[in-house]
């Protein structure tokens, strides 16, 4: 009963936490797209859709690796505590 609480104040915690962090990221989307316009509105030789696309693609991939990197801690975590259980039964 004692490990179920922690377990769920570990969670509440982390929650809070990543929910007064998330507010930092936004100010990143108005760099990217100010970047955009400037490199379109001097006559960047690329067409605006390639220059589009490029940034959707970075955009893309900076947002999936802290999921990978989470969802890959994770599953270790729920291995490594399956194995424990399995030796203590």
């Amino acid at each position: 009963m004692k490990r179920q609480l922690y377990r769920v104040f570990f969670s509440v915690l982390m929650a809070l936490t990543l929910s007064l962090v998330v507010s930092d990221a936004y100010s990143q989307c108005a760099m990217c797209r100010a970047t955009v316009e400037s490199n379109v509105g001097t006559g960047s030789k690329e067409p605006e859709s390639q220059v589009g696309a490029g940034l959707n693609t970075g955009i893309l991939y900076l947002m999936l690796i802290p999921y990978i990197l989470v969802g890959t801690v994770g599953f270790l975590w729920y291995r490594s505590s399956r194995k424990k259980n399995t030796k203590a039964a």
